[in-house]
């Protein structure tokens, strides 16, 4: 029989501050069940908060929540993490289930954020992983609600997404790989845009491949409905084509996106040979906004944005 390992969590724990690196909590190990027991982790979050994020500022634990096992981590709330809530870095079976990332206070200004939201850089699940599920969980951020850098066999499934920059792929550096991805009935609202794949423009020998989105809904998105950029860290720039994107489906069930009157339904911004295949669009409804530029690469099949 294998040496499973059970944490209970059995009461709130809150977080002290100090200007550190982080984390704040670290979990690892095989075959570990982690049950918070719907109990909280409060990371102090306000008193880091100055809308500047990773970016400058003060300097923020990242992430709150460092994730190292396989097994099973389900029922815990995260409320104000400093900056990302959870990085996940495992390539051993892990369910995530039932969790709440509740960064919403952060949606305010407050006196050092210049009149931007004080919350910045506070992405839900930061993911470099493979034969991952996130499920039934909700995020309430100023950034991704996933990033999934690198990984392969991840799904992502019966999530909500609130605020923040919606359900993301990259950035994608140097030297990774992302494939077989599943992105399923998930409820994104008030995002810049409900899916992303980005990847850097400098970046070589990288490649995003099978990756299937079914059954989403996503409403109120700012910028985007479906943005594919190789330009990053710009938007919609000079792409480059160092990482190659190959199988890029919207199956199954249909996938209903609506956005607002000044954004763009879909982007794409491929570098010359990188986007590659034919991509079926054919579950992708896209609705409000105007339509966007499709640009390097002309497989998509089964959806118009006219």
């Amino acid at each position: 029989m294998p040496d499973v390992r059970l944490l209970l969590l059995d009461g709130n724990i809150t977080f002290g501050v100090s200007n550190w690196d982080g984390p704040l909590f670290l979990v690892s190990g095989k075959d570990i069940t982690f049950n918070g027991n719907g109990y909280t982790f409060d990371g102090n979050g306000p008193e880091y908060w100055d809308g500047k994020g990773l970016n400058g500022g003060v300097t923020k634990p990242a992430p709150m929540m460092k994730i190292e096992i396989s097994g099973v981590y389900q029922d815990v709330v995260i409320l104000n993490s400093p900056a990302r809530a959870y990085s996940v870095d495992s390539s051993d079976p892990l369910l995530m289930n039932s969790l709440t990332v509740d960064n919403s206070a952060g949606d305010k200004p407050n006196s050092s954020s210049d009149g931007k939201a004080a919350g910045h850089n506070t992405d839900g699940f930061d993911v470099s992983a493979s034969n991952l599920v996130i499920s039934n969980s909700n995020v309430h951020n100023q950034d991704d609600c996933l990033a999934l850098n690198k990984g392969t066999n991840v799904t992502f499934t019966g999530n909500t997404c609130t605020g923040g920059h919606g359900i993301s792929i990259g950035s994608i550096s140097s030297n990774v790989v992302v494939s077989d991805i599943h992105i399923i009935n998930n409820k994104v609202t008030n995002s810049q845009q409900a899916f992303r794949i980005k990847t850097d423009k400098d970046a070589t020998g990288s490649s995003v491949s099978g990756v299937h989105y079914s059954g989403n809904t996503a409403t109120g998105c700012t910028n985007y409905g479906v943005i594919i950029d190789q330009s990053y860290p710009s938007t919609l720039g000079k792409a480059g084509n160092g990482v190659t994107i190959s199988d890029i489906d919207f199956t199954g069930s249909k996938t209903d996106v609506a956005v607002g009157s000044n954004a763009e339904r879909v982007a794409v911004n491929c570098g010359s040979g990188s986007c590659t295949g034919t991509w079926d669009w054919s579950e992708l409804e896209v609705s409000g906004g105007k339509a966007g530029n499709i640009t390097g690469f002309s497989g998509i099949t089964g959806f118009s944005q006219s």
